[in-house]
C-alpha cells in the first residue's frame, strides 16, 4: 500500500468541514473524517480509481457526504490536492500545486 499526504489547503478544508458537521450534530464531524479516511485508504490500494479531472489529477466521491477528493498520484504516494464540496465553487482548486 502506498502512502498519502494532504496539501495544506486540503488539510484546512477537511478541518473546516468536520467542524461544520460537528456543530450541526455531535459525532457527525467524526463521521466525516472517517469517510475521508476510508476513501483515502481505498485510493492507497487502487490509485487509479478516481475519474480524471485535469492534467495529472483525479476525483473520487466520498461515500456519505457531498464532497470529493481531488488527488494526484506519485510513485509512492497519493497527494490530496483538495477536499471539495460537490456543489460549491466548482473547479476552485485548479492550479493548486505542491508548492
Amino acid at each position: 500500500m502506498i502512502g498519502y499526504r494532504f496539501l495544506l489547503p486540503s488539510e484546512e478544508e477537511v478541518t473546516e468541514a468536520s467542524v461544520f458537521y460537528e456543530a450541526a450534530s455531535v459525532g457527525l464531524g467524526s463521521d466525516f473524517l472517517d469517510d475521508v479516511q476510508r476513501v483515502v485508504d481505498t485510493l492507497r490500494e487502487h490509485p487509479e480509481l478516481g475519474r480524471p479531472v485535469g492534467k495529472g489529477l483525479r476525483q473520487v466521491l466520498l461515500h456519505h457526504f457531498p464532497f470529493s477528493l481531488i488527488y494526484s498520484t506519485e510513485k509512492d504516494a497519493i497527494i490530496v490536492v483538495a477536499v471539495a464540496h460537490q456543489r460549491r465553487r466548482p473547479g476552485y482548486w485548479k492550479g493548486r500545486s505542491e508548492s
